[in-house]
């Protein structure tokens, strides 16, 4: 029998009947950018997430371009952020001119380790971007206390971490935005690219609506230069479906968790720590030991599959050679 680590048909299996009504509903409406189906799955997903504003943007990835857009990052505008995380995080940065600032990880936790943040502020640092990695929230007390003392933009990359909690409050709920992805192995994952942004903040708001339009509010009129970020009709339909057991879905994530807690934590690797403040939705149950590669082949051989995340951090990839990191900066 062979273990996938992910399992999308079995999961559509479930839903099949509801997710193809869904799309159908779409393509008999021809209505396919933006409109009702994509303004009625804004209005759930802001309720779940407990935010005033939710915004459907094209990915997880745009998501967080124009947020650093909306909060008016710009050429040489330093942001502090991790090098353990998924690309984009650091290359929408750069795509908006500003210069990604690595500050390294709790290896307990993977996520930023907030004692060393400070230490990075400068007079040319605007924002703080945190990733609650794997499911689990970044220490969000702290961060957002130092914002505050330096005046900081803060922009959470929540882009794992769809209905985690931290201290009775939801990832995305904290900073100035949140960002979200809806790529189909996320927890609540389209058929396709997708994204949200999510905000409290009126402005920020009815300011990224405009940038996901190519910086229009009427037809061919151009207010501000932004790009073509919008989440299309179907991926909202389908996760205006999937919305609906996302957690019953997370909740089995955790029994599950739970479980390879208890019967793993006599051997000789590192399991997740669970902070007792945070629920932690794993996206990702991740282990550490530094038998990796053949711990790996050896459940490969017994049908079980496995991944590495993420093999080369970013402070240490060849695009970001002109930052000046060396091996062994960062843990």
């Amino acid at each position: 029998m062979k273990v996938s680590s992910l399992d999308l048909k079995r999961q559509y299996e479930t839903i099949r009947e509801e997710v193809n009504k869904a799309v159908l509903e779409v393509l008999s409406s021809q209505s396919f950018i933006l409109g009702p189906y994509v303004e009625s799955f804004e209005g759930k997903i802001a309720q779940f997430c407990c935010v005033k504003h939710a915004i459907g943007i094209s990915s997880g990835t745009d998501a967080l371009l124009l947020a650093l857009m909306a909060c008016g990052i710009k050429h040489g505008d330093e942001v502090i952020t991790t090098p353990f995380t998924f690309f984009a995080t650091a290359s929408s940065i750069a795509r908006v001119g500003g210069v990604p600032v690595f500050v390294d990880i709790d290896p307990s936790t993977y996520n930023i380790d907030v004692t060393k943040i400070s230490a990075a502020v400068n007079k040319k640092t605007k924002a703080i971007l945190p990733v609650h990695l794997y499911g689990q929230c970044a220490d969000m007390d702290a961060i957002l206390d130092i914002a505050r003392i330096h005046g900081l933009a803060v922009v959470e990359d929540a882009a794992q971490a769809i209905g985690a909690v931290y201290k009775g409050k939801n990832a995305g709920s904290f900073g100035d935005v949140g960002c979200f992805s809806f790529y189909p192995t996320k927890n609540l994952g389209g058929y396709g690219d997708g994204g949200l942004i999510a905000t409290n903040n009126d402005k920020l708001a009815d300011f990224i609506k405009l940038l996901r339009v190519h910086g229009s509010k009427s037809k061919y009129y151009h207010s501000y230069i932004g790009i073509n970020g919008r989440l299309d009709a179907i991926q909202a339909a389908v996760l205006s479906v999937k919305l609906n057991y996302l957690n019953g879905w997370s909740e089995k994530r955790r029994a599950i968790a739970a479980y390879y807690q208890h019967h793993l934590k006599d051997l000789p690797i590192r399991l997740p720590r669970i902070e007792a403040h945070n629920t932690h939705i794993f996206h990702q149950y991740v282990i550490a030991t530094p038998a990796r590669d053949a711990l790996a082949k050896h459940l490969d051989r017994h049908g079980i599959e496995t991944a590495t995340y993420y093999p080369l951090p970013l402070h240490l990839q060849e695009c970001f050679e002109y930052l000046g990191y060396k091996k062994r900066r960062l843990a």
